[in-house]
């Protein structure tokens, strides 16, 4: 008779997504994540697989809760440039902001960390980082439609700036001590939507 998994899978890969989240792919050891899953080795292996795998299926998780808000976001009828803005400066702030500012965004961490050496992890980051573009970029030609933002602004351009935008605060809002250093680069950065 088979024995029942004597734990909750999916409560086992949000807290291991909260592990590798706060210290990174190389600093957690399958150890750390026995003593934080409260499970066995043996039952990790079974149910996720190696640590990659957990690795990957927490940052698969992450992508799943962290961007349908975007796209509910950004998709609102009416203007669309204030939901854009909203969007830059909720990103300014939260990398900034104490709370969040140590653990950065998953998908961040493992574009530094891991994409330029893992084929896996790179293709997520890069699925994620074209997700947020698209989004961005049918805001912004919704906004050019509207007449919010000038006809010669090229919306994928500005798409595409405001993701490297956003990677780039989440980086330095990790790093840096002072909020106004994300908040004064984000305000900037939106003053290229007028």
């Amino acid at each position: 008779m088979a024995r029942t998994k004597e734990f909750d899978p999916d409560a086992a890969l949000q807290s291991a997504l909260e592990l590798f989240w706060r210290r990174g792919y190389e600093a957690t050891s399958l150890t750390d994540l026995v003593e934080h899953l409260g499970i066995g080795r043996a039952s990790i292996y079974a149910t996720f697989g190696s640590k990659h795998e957990l690795y990957l299926k927490a940052l698969d998780r992450y992508a799943e809760t962290h961007n349908p808000p975007l796209l509910s976001e950004l998709s609102q009828p009416g203007p669309a440039l204030p939901a854009v803005r909203a969007m830059v400066r909720r990103f300014a702030a939260e990398a900034a902001s104490p709370g969040t500012r140590l653990s950065g965004c998953f998908v961040t961490n493992t574009a530094a960390e891991l994409a330029p050496h893992d084929d896996a992890a790179a293709r997520r980051v890069e699925t994620s980082w074209e997700h947020v573009e698209t989004l961005l970029h049918s805001a912004l030609t919704r906004a050019r439609a509207q007449g919010e933002l000038p006809e010669h602004r090229d919306p994928r351009a500005l798409a595409r700036m405001l993701l490297v935008l956003l990677q780039g605060v989440r980086i330095v809002g990790k790093a840096s001590t002072d909020p106004a250093r994300v908040r004064d680069a984000a305000e900037q950065a939106l003053t290229l939507l007028d």
